[in-house]
């Protein structure tokens, strides 16, 4: 247990220093670029308080160190010159005065607080003494998956954004043809990848990580926040509703 408990230190000491960072920036949507590297920060953690990390270890905190640069560089891109997420915006109206503060628990040590809990699959595949097995790269398996599928989604919409002349035009084509949320599903796919790999260690109870994962990315910060006004905003998106799955890509309802 005490692994755990440095994997939380760790993660909690970095979101202090990004809250330190954001007052004088006045933007503390900066730490979206750092959710992912968070988790991996658990795992690498995790990994050195081991004396002979096995094979699983190993498998599992690599693909989670790949998985956290790929998101925290493709976010860092994306958002780079971009002023304070609308988001974060709504969140400082509503708590100030004082928000400088306040954000320290309500945003940065809440994130870190998650982020060990989504990673608790990879503890569970550190502390392993099982020899791997066909399960573990299964998992594995479906970890790369994931990680493709959201990468080539977050690569056609960052093409889409840059290419579209029209401003209320809708992404449609490629992965977003399938699911309105391919990238989300893609995140879905790398965790429960993760749980299985722990789980062919033995550690099954660290599946409140993917349905902790699994959650948010259904029904609060994922597809149900970003829904919530988007059709008022872009008419467009109405019909791209009615033709095209939430979440779990199949194919559009109008396909012949």
């Amino acid at each position: 247990m005490n692994e755990l408990v440095l994997g939380l230190a760790g993660a909690l000491a970095l979101m202090t220093a990004l809250w330190a960072t954001s007052i004088p920036l006045r933007d503390v949507s900066i730490i979206d670029l750092f959710w992912g590297p968070a988790i991996a920060l658990c795992g690498v953690i995790y990994w050195f308080a081991v004396p002979e990390p096995p094979l699983r270890a190993t498998l599992a905190v690599g693909l989670a160190v790949l998985w956290g640069a790929r998101l925290g560089v493709y976010l860092a891109l994306r958002n780079h010159g971009k002023s304070e997420d609308r988001r974060y915006v709504a969140m400082r109206e509503r708590n100030d005065p004082g928000f400088w503060w306040k954000s320290l628990y309500l945003v940065f040590w809440l994130q870190g607080l998650l982020a060990w809990i989504v990673g608790l699959p990879l503890y569970g595949a550190v502390m392993s003494v099982d020899r791997v097995n066909a399960v573990d790269w299964l998992g594995a398996a479906i970890v790369v998956c994931g990680l493709v599928w959201e990468s080539v989604a977050d690569w056609q919409l960052a093409r889409f954004l840059k290419q579209r002349s029209n401003s209320d035009a809708v992404m449609s084509a490629g992965l977003w043809r399938y699911s309105r949320h391919p990238n989300y599903f893609g995140e879905f796919c790398v965790w429960w990848g993760f749980w299985l790999i722990a789980a062919a260690g033995g550690a099954w109870w660290t599946i409140v990580g993917p349905l902790l994962i699994s959650f948010f990315l259904l029904k609060v910060s994922g597809v149900t926040l970003l829904e919530e006004d988007i059709a008022e905003r872009r008419p467009a998106y109405q019909d791209y509703v009615r033709r095209t799955p939430a979440f779990f890509p199949w194919f559009p309802r109008d396909a012949k």
